[in-house]
């Protein structure tokens, strides 16, 4: 695994929501979902990693904005935990904290939305965005 790069690769998820829908332009919700992601192309950096994520998201005057924290796992059981910050259909992501080879690891990119998707139902979501950015293990 090169020590610093790119990486570009797509992370699907579902979960579920409780929501707060007080109006077409107020509410707020909590999240929890798991993600899958698959580096671009086979092979590449975080391929084949798993997570599991809680996050808030608000609606305020007509504005949407939130964020999500998730756990990320490898096939060798190392983690590291990202940040993403939502203000629009690109977010930001930042790594925390790792563990393994993720251990100091310096992160940062964009996340950008290849939905939306149709719920499946009430209270549940779906979704699928390309995450691309820079990394650095120590």
């Amino acid at each position: 695994m090169p020590k610093e790069g790119n990486y570009d690769y797509i992370s699907c998820w579902a979960g579920s929501s409780n929501d707060i829908a007080f109006s077409k332009t107020h509410g707020a919700s909590s999240i929890e979902f798991v993600v899958n992601n698959r580096s671009n192309p086979p092979g590449g950096m975080f391929d084949m990693t798993s997570a599991r994520c809680v996050g808030m998201y608000t609606m305020i005057e007509g504005k949407f904005s939130g964020s999500s924290y998730c756990e990320t796992v490898d096939k060798d059981g190392d983690k590291f935990m990202l940040r993403n910050v939502n203000e629009g259909p690109k977010g930001k992501q930042d790594g925390i904290v790792g563990t393994g080879k993720y251990e100091g690891m310096v992160r940062s990119g964009i996340s950008e939305s290849v939905g939306p998707f149709p719920p499946p139902a009430s209270g549940k979501f779906t979704g699928c965005a390309r995450q691309t950015g820079t990394y650095k293990l120590k």
